[in-house]
């Protein structure tokens, strides 16, 4: 078991150093020049040169990658004075010199080439609305999906399997961006009367009486946009898993027994078909966390997609960079996750 779980973080790490390194020497040789980006196309030489200091531009590449994997390691060498606690908010391990300390803190982003803001506080403010999405999302995607496949394979070959079935080949061929844009303009404009459904906003909102308030009614639209196409393959998954475990020699001992049909479908098949719809489910989660870059983008919902959009625009390296590295942790950790599940759902499965 504790085999198991070093050889599997290991295997994160590493993983996460491999992510590390692409993105910040793909964002290295990109041809734009930030310090130009942010002082505009008629700044100075003096000007350019004091951004380029002051975000580390000026040095090496290999420099540059040694300092930022500083910043990112949550165990990291820093000067030991006022200012670099309160910019990286570290707690003092020991010493390593006069004027140098070995530090813990949380991974240290950079800072924002077009605002000045910490990338942190900034990714911090929109990552929970989109964890909200992803998280409603999946819940609906796993739920009306797990339910469709089950009930698509128990009465194969019938009019409701050929529906279910109809209904999973719509949702995998229709690309996020495009249900997006189709059920924004239906349900939020067209039937907007009906459904008192917006075409766009966000999860908060400022009232000038109430201040920030959640408004739940703009989840709904993004989320059933967001869920259509992993509520397609789960329940594509799910029947296609219950056929194969409802031909099993023990399910038709238990219908020879005499056991009642529900708890067949449900205590004994469903538990056993479910492995690889949870793969499926955690595999989408984590993915839903980068597809929901576009469908952001669509709603106006203000979440880690849409900043990440915003940043593109304006080439805020720092803010994209943050912003993958995020998403890649959460593949990470699901992964992690997954496989610790896989022993609590089939005790066949062991961790050895």
């Amino acid at each position: 078991m504790i085999s198991y779980l070093l050889r599997k973080l290991l295997y994160s790490f590493a993983v996460m150093f491999g992510v590390v390194c692409v993105v910040f020497f793909l964002f290295n040789i990109l041809p734009a020049d930030p310090a130009r980006m942010t002082q505009g196309q008629r700044a100075d030489v003096q000007s350019l040169a004091a951004v380029r200091k002051e975000f580390g531009l000026d040095k090496p590449i290999s420099v540059q990658f040694a300092y930022y994997l500083n910043d990112l390691s949550p165990v990291s060498i820093n000067q030991n004075s006022a200012e670099a606690q309160q910019k990286y908010g570290y707690v003092k391990l020991f010493s390593a010199g006069k004027t140098q300390v070995i530090v813990f803190k949380w991974p240290y982003l950079r800072r924002s080439y077009q605002t000045r803001k910490d990338v942190g506080k900034t990714l911090l403010e929109v990552i929970p609305n989109t964890l909200i999405l992803a998280a409603t999302s999946m819940l609906f995607a796993s739920f009306i999906g797990i339910f469709l496949g089950v009930i698509a394979a128990v009465h194969q070959n019938t009019w409701i399997d050929k529906l279910a079935v109809s209904f999973s080949i719509i949702g995998i061929s229709a690309p996020s961006f495009f249900a997006g844009i189709i059920i924004a303009w239906l349900f939020g404009f067209v039937l907007s009367k009906y459904t008192g459904l917006n075409m766009s906003g966000s999860l908060t909102d400022f009232d000038p009486f109430k201040g920030k308030v959640v408004v739940w009614k703009n989840l709904i639209l993004p989320m059933v946009t967001l869920g259509l196409r992993p509520l397609a393959i789960i329940v594509q998954l799910t029947r296609s898993e219950m056929l194969q475990v409802l031909s099993q020699d023990y399910i038709r001992t238990a219908k020879a027994k005499g056991l009642d049909k529900n708890s067949i479908i449900y205590k004994h098949a469903l538990k056993n078909a479910l492995n690889p719809v949870v793969t499926a489910i955690a595999t989408w989660f984590a993915s839903l966390l980068a597809g929901s870059f576009f469908v952001e983008y669509i709603f106006g919902y203000n979440g880690l997609g849409k900043t990440t959009v915003d940043a593109l625009e304006t080439s805020d390296f720092p803010v994209i960079m943050g912003a993958v590295l995020f998403i890649a942790f959460i593949f990470v950790v699901v992964n992690l996750l997954v496989d610790f599940l896989y022993v609590w759902i089939d005790p066949r499965v062991k961790l050895e």
